[in-house]
Formats: structure tokens, C-alpha cells, sequence
């Protein structure tokens, strides 16, 4: 994906076109920002300002229809690496549809995290312009600000989910992570089941050096965006993975389809939890 400019056209992406220099963050949100200007639900809500002036790291918070209780808060990051563009593009799409049927989002607060690598994003690059892999720098006392401004948001939060949007370019298939809560796994794999609609899942036994059993991996790498180590009540953490290398279009309605699911499924685990 690198060398890589998206345009985008509404709510949907519409194509890839090849080119040099570098991306413009506030391009890709244009459509979300378009929404939030006249939404009941969206709201724009960007996470500090460099020296120029300029949003440090964009957010997103959108608010369902109430629950009759507490929301439930979930935190949802895409593009930590710059090179994957793919998640952001999705939350596009994810937003859109929630704003035609907000119930879809009753008893929801969802904290949307589009580029969470904006220095990346630009340059086309996996790592930040510093060089850093921003997914390996989380709860090590990171100098990084995009990490810090991150932990900070996961922190002051207390996020009851965390949702992660990836994409791979060695897959040729659907996969994801699961930690936190037992109740990952069972979150992943409906969601993997919604974005098999659009895409297959990787079955193989090992994916991305690590074992997994049906395009569920339950190990991780050390440093990624995750919830506070060692926190109690631990949330669910979900990473999805779409094959980059599939068209566009697939990689984003298996994200929203997934989403989608996830919300679903999560909403009635928890009525269950409660004993509703």
C-alpha cells in the first residue's frame, strides 16, 4: 500500500489511484467529518494539537440511542500501522450505517481511533516518522506522543472492549487475535463468521508465526495497542486482520460486517452477564 493516495467519494472508498508524495490524514476523514457536521449521533473530538496548529491524533466518538443504563464503551483503533489504511476506511462505512439505523449502536459510546499513525499514514510507511513500530511501544514508557496520547485515552476510558482493524499482506485469508476476557474468543469468531461474507478466513495452523486454530491466533506480540496490563475487570480485546492483498472493497465490508457483529453479540453477552 505504499505510494499509495485513497480517494474517497460520501461515505465509501471508491478507488486506489498510484501516486508520490505524501497523504493527507484530513483527506481520508473527510467524509467522517462530513457526517459529524450533521449528525445526532457523531461527534468530532480530536486529541490535542501539534505546533502548527494541527490535530495531534483524530477521534471520533459516537454516541447510540440510550440503553435505559450505562453505556457500554467501546474503543476502536485502525491504521497504527501508516501502511494499513484499510481500518480507516472501514470506519467510514461503519459510521455511515450507523447513522441510517442507530439502534444498531442503543447503549453505545464507541471511541473511533482512525489513524492512530498519522506520520505513517502520510508517508505510506508501516513504522511513524520516527521510525518506531507504534504496535510494540504500548505500556513500555514509550517516548512516542502517539502512544502516550493512546494509553492516556485507554486509561481515562476504561474501555469495556478494545477492537483493533489490521490488515496483512502475507495472508491470504481472515484471522484475529483475541486477549483480555474469555469472552474474546467468543466475540472473534461471529465476527470472523459475519466477514466470511465477504472474504475467506485463513484456516491455516500457524498464521503470522504463531499457532492458530480456525484464523484465531491467542498469543500476541509484546507492546501492542492493548488494554492496561494487569487491569480488573479485564475488557475484551479483539484484533481483526482482512488479507491486504483483496480487493478494497471486500476488506472494507468484512470490517463493517464484523463491527457490526461485535456490537450484536456483545450487547446480549452482557444482558446475559447481568442476568436480564
Amino acid at each position: 500500500m505504499n505510494a499509495t493516495v485513497i480517494e474517497t467519494v460520501g461515505p465509501r472508498p471508491v478507488r486506489q489511484v498510484p501516486g508520490g508524495g505524501r497523504r493527507a490524514v484530513d483527506r481520508i476523514l473527510a467524509p467522517l467529518d462530513e457526517i459529524a457536521l450533521g449528525s445526532e449521533h457523531l461527534l468530532r473530538k480530536p486529541l490535542g494539537r501539534d505546533q502548527e496548529g494541527r490535530d495531534v491524533l483524530p477521534r471520533y466518538l459516537f454516541l447510540g440511542p440510550s440503553g435505559g443504563g450505562d453505556y457500554l464503551r467501546l474503543g476502536i483503533f485502525a491504521t497504527i500501522h501508516g501502511d494499513e489504511p484499510e481500518g480507516a476506511l472501514a470506519l467510514t462505512r461503519f459510521v455511515s450505517a450507523l447513522e441510517r439505523q442507530p439502534e444498531i449502536a442503543k447503549g453505545y459510546a464507541l471511541f473511533l481511533y482512525p489513524v492512530c499513525n498519522p506520520s505513517g499514514f502520510e508517508d505510506g510507511t508501516r513504522h511513524s516518522r520516527s521510525g518506531r513500530d507504534l504496535n510494540r511501544e504500548f505500556w513500555r514508557g514509550s517516548p512516542e506522543p502517539e502512544v502516550r496520547w493512546l494509553e492516556t485515552e485507554i486509561w481515562t476510558h476504561a474501555f469495556h472492549g478494545i477492537v483493533n482493524l489490521h490488515s496483512d499482506d502475507t495472508s491470504d485469508g481472515l484471522y484475529g487475535f483475541v486477549n483480555g476476557q474469555v469472552l474474546s474468543e467468543y466475540l472473534l469468531e461471529p465476527a470472523l463468521q459475519s466477514a466470511e461474507q465477504h472474504l475467506p478466513r485463513n484456516r491455516r495452523r500457524k498464521i503470522d508465526g504463531f499457532p492458530a486454530r480456525q484464523g484465531i491466533i491467542y498469543e500476541c506480540y509484546d507492546g501492542i495497542l492493548r488494554s492496561v496490563p494487569g487491569l480488573s475487570p479485564a475488557p475484551f480485546e479483539i484484533t481483526i486482520e482482512t488479507p491486504q492483498r483483496s480487493p478494497l472493497h471486500r476488506q472494507v465490508e468484512a470490517f463493517n460486517a464484523a463491527l457490526h457483529t461485535i456490537l450484536l453479540e456483545y450487547r446480549y453477552l452482557s444482558a446475559v452477564a447481568q442476568g436480564i
